[in-house]
């Protein structure tokens, strides 16, 4: 069975970190194009940052391009999230997804990802 599972959401003041985790079962995530995606309240889901299936490309939103940086583990099987200077318009569930199609570009374009966690909520707030 295929599964994503996010974690590592929680409260945290302006300013701080956070490191959420996009763990796969079922297939392997070095593979495939990943992206990590959020919604807050009353709003779409939009695109946060991704990796191309070949890992070379990343890519980031113009909202927390020098405060985020994705990664992965491979031996883990294991996507990454850092989150640095977090400010409260960050508050939101944060999702991450796969496109699980051959030799996919770096999109942050939901409607590309087939495979979807359940999402970690963020909370930024003092």
């Amino acid at each position: 069975q295929l599964q994503l599972v996010e974690s590592g959401g929680g409260l945290v003041q302006p300013g701080g970190s956070l490191r959420l985790s996009c763990s796969a079962s079922g297939f392997t995530l070095d593979y495939y194009a990943i992206g990590w995606f959020r919604q807050a309240p009353g709003k779409e889901r939009e695109g946060v940052s991704c990796f191309s299936s070949s890992g070379s490309s990343t890519n980031y939103a113009k909202s927390v391009k020098g405060r985020f940086t994705i990664s992965r583990d491979n031996a883990k099987n294991t996507v990454y999230l850092q989150m640095n200077s977090l400010k409260p318009e960050d508050t939101a569930v944060y999702y991450c997804a796969a496109d699980l199609r051959p030799s996919r570009g770096c999109t942050v374009n939901q409607y590309e990802y087939d495979y979807w966690g359940q999402g970690t909520q963020v909370t930024v707030s003092s």
